[in-house]
């Protein structure tokens, strides 16, 4: 079974609270029930981390490797300054998908900046919920291509 980490930065916990024009109504828990829809029809298996500290999302990184087939990250505010969490990423081996709520890119100039887009296949950003399930429509083509190419 392919097994992909979802993982959620800091305040990502308080969604359904957060400003609706910006992260929507959903909660987190109702998000990942559509990612775990989404999967199903891939047959991946999918786990779930949320953490509002960097050390915890890098030991749950480090605890996949070698059992995670792809990681789908929001950063949250780790995605300006996560540099051990970037570290942690180039270091699991593994397609990474960056994704956020909101568009980065309209908001505060500040947000535009992601450390964390460098070590990623590519970022989804501005769907709210829209931009897990499409990353899990991405990363399973990614992964299934990862294992079918003969180079």
């Amino acid at each position: 079974m392919v097994r992909i980490l979802v993982l959620n930065g800091p305040n990502l916990n308080a969604l359904g609270r957060r400003p609706a024009e910006h992260y929507g109504t959903m909660s987190l828990e109702q998000i990942n029930q559509e990612i775990s829809r989404k999967a199903a029809e891939f047959k991946l298996e999918v786990e779930f981390c949320q953490s509002n500290t960097e050390g915890e999302l890098v030991d749950r990184i480090q605890a996949g490797w070698g059992s995670i087939d792809g990681i789908i990250i929001n950063p949250g505010a780790l995605t300006h300054y996560g540099y051990s969490l970037k570290d942690a990423l180039i270091d699991a081996a593994v397609p990474v998908i960056e994704v956020h709520l909101s568009n980065i890119y309209a908001r505060e100039r500040w947000r535009s900046r992601s450390v964390i887009a460098g070590v990623a296949q590519g970022q989804i950003a501005g769907f709210g919920w829209r931009s897990y399930t499409a990353a899990i429509e991405i990363l399973a083509g990614l992964i299934q291509e990862r294992e079918t190419d003969p180079g």
